[in-house]
């Protein structure tokens, strides 16, 4: 799939972050609704930051095996539906709403039977595998390990930052990438001057990939 990357920043906490994340230029904001995340929102706060996204911005809920009612409550609020956990293909489903499944990229991960087997997904998003973590784990993965003709669009996640995002779209040219640590002064906390950064390099990647 051709076209520009696009850009996710996730783990938002703050409406200033919020701000400075659409100033920025993303295309897509994440809000974690896993209580076990150091950036989790409730269900309160999450319909706060929702209502600063302007329109063309999308909002991604980010959930790791929730509960259906969470899901149903918190949708409402949110564009896209993003599984971090275990879930099967009928627990993404059942909300109603777009969806994507985050993979984490562990040892003989087969991603062409993935796509098939989350054929709903609208995009597949990859990122680092450590046992026990569910996502954020601020670590990169070996990006070759990503098979050409994947029939769904990569989001590219894991360790990404303005210093080496250049080098993953070169590698992968992801359809977007995803960045929470990357932009941070803290867990939770983003970097305005972090943000810019990072969406600068990407732009500079895309002229370079485009150039070529």
């Amino acid at each position: 799939m051709s076209g520009r990357t696009r850009v996710k920043f996730c783990g938002l906490t703050r409406p200033e972050d919020v701000d400075a994340a659409v100033a920025a230029g993303a295309d897509a904001l994440g809000f974690v609704l896993w209580p076990g995340s150091k950036r989790a929102l409730d269900e309160q706060r999450l319909a706060e930051l929702s209502e600063r996204v302007p329109a063309f911005v999308t909002r991604v809920g980010l959930f790791v095996d929730p509960d259906p009612g969470l899901v149903a409550r918190s949708a409402e609020h949110l564009d896209l539906l993003q599984f971090h956990g275990d879930e099967s293909p009928a627990d993404c489903e059942a909300a109603g709403r777009p969806w994507i499944k985050a993979l984490r990229m562990r040892d003989g991960l087969d991603l062409h039977a993935a796509a098939e087997v989350y054929g709903g997904a609208r995009a597949l998003l990859l990122d680092a595998y450590r046992p026990g973590v569910p996502g954020g784990t601020g670590e990169t993965f070996d990006w070759s390990r990503i098979p050409a003709g994947l029939a769904k669009p990569v989001i590219l996640a894991g360790g990404l930052s303005a210093d080496n995002v250049a080098e993953a779209i070169a590698a992968v040219a992801p359809f977007a990438v995803d960045v929470s640590g990357g932009i941070e002064a803290a867990p939770g906390i983003k970097d305005a001057a972090r943000m810019a950064a990072f969406l600068r390099a990407v732009r500079r990647a895309d002229d370079a990939r485009f150039d070529a």
